[in-house]
């Protein structure tokens, strides 16, 4: 442990081997390299939340070289604390090393009351672009995605928006999340005409979780595209914490809007419990295999990971050390998961 983690009040000095504990990959056809693990503010960065535990986990992600940090509007609760909270720890903590990281935001889901809050209108994706830059007190985004689809407005509107952001520097790189294969195509297009890349996709992808396979993935490759991949441990399922029964302080068990009791059917646990065999046998955690197993696909820039402790992430992090499968180890993976 980095000695500044057991004392927030001392000046944060960022661990000098940091970059030697993580891998990084280009981001498609870009310059831009990620972490291959990055860190998402999606849970405990609210206002319901410890922040001096946020702070610790920030740090932490650093030291191990994790140096993109993933937020978008909405993030909480309530809507926007996560990018306050950050904003206040930046200020304290990493000021000084703001090139180094990579910050992203995100707009399309409800945010604000009225028709100009939620989705993908022009409106809604400037306002909300600069409502995040001054919650974070940043001039600029690294990476501004469009967070979803939105089926009403046309798509010219909506990456019209985000070059607009692009071309005012208030977003250096822009993306979208959870677009379908169609989608992402006619997206890349229109942004190419405009003379803006699309750099990256962020899509739901888990072992569980396999809908990308069926063109997404394909796009992204053929179009030089990089993709980043949330919910990568399926909300906890991918791990060994729900073996033994649903512990009192899992995300189940206390927040059933994203993980509820009643998924954990014993014939998925009969899943997980044979996929943590394997895992063991590969000398890895099922969360570390969970990770190793969406990076040993090329099209897959980083896998985006949430954690609620610091000691979380360096588990998460081994998972770098090894991304290689056997066959034999493939097809038994694919033979549980298709049971």
């Amino acid at each position: 442990m980095h000695i500044n983690d057991h004392n927030p009040l001392l000046p944060y000095v960022p661990a000098a081997d940091r970059y030697d504990q993580m891998k990084y990959r280009f981001c498609g056809k870009s310059g831009l390299q990620l972490p291959e693990i990055s860190l998402g503010l999606w849970h405990n960065f609210g206002h319901n939340a410890d922040l001096t535990l946020g702070r610790k986990i920030l740090r932490r992600a650093f030291d191990l070289g994790i140096c993109h940090f993933d937020l978008a509007n909405n993030y909480g609760p309530p809507f926007g604390s996560a990018e306050e909270n950050f904003g206040r720890i930046l200020q304290k903590d990493f000021l000084p090393y703001r090139d180094e990281l990579l910050i992203s935001s995100k707009a399309g889901w409800d945010m604000w009351p009225g028709p100009y809050g939620n989705f993908g209108s022009k409106k809604y994706l400037i306002a909300s672009c600069d409502q995040s830059l001054k919650r974070m007190g940043l001039d600029y985004v690294d990476i501004f995605y469009h967070h979803r689809p939105d089926p009403t407005t046309p798509l010219e509107e909506t990456m019209g928006a985000l070059a607009q952001l692009h071309r005012q520097g208030k977003a250096l790189y822009v993306g979208v999340s959870q677009y379908s294969a169609e989608d992402t195509t006619r997206a890349y297009q229109i942004l190419k005409e405009m003379g803006v890349p699309m750099l990256i996709h962020q899509p739901r992808y888990s072992m569980m979780d396999r809908w990308v396979e069926n063109g997404l993935l394909d796009v992204l490759g053929e179009k030089g595209i990089g993709s980043i991949a949330f919910s990568p441990l399926e909300q906890g399922l991918l791990t060994d914490k729900y073996l033994k029964g649903i512990p009192a302080d899992s995300r189940a068990a206390k927040d059933g809007r994203y993980l509820k009791a009643e998924q954990i059917a014993p014939e998925k646990l009969a899943k997980i419990e044979a996929l943590n065999q394997i895992a063991h046998q590969r000398g890895q955690s099922l969360a570390q295999m969970a990770i190793a197993w969406l990076l040993k696909d090329p099209r897959i820039t980083s896998v985006l990971i949430g954690v609620s402790k610091p000691e979380q992430l360096d588990d998460n992090v081994a998972a770098v050390k090894n991304s290689n499968f056997t066959a034999s180890e493939l097809s038994a993976i694919e033979s549980i998961l298709k049971a």
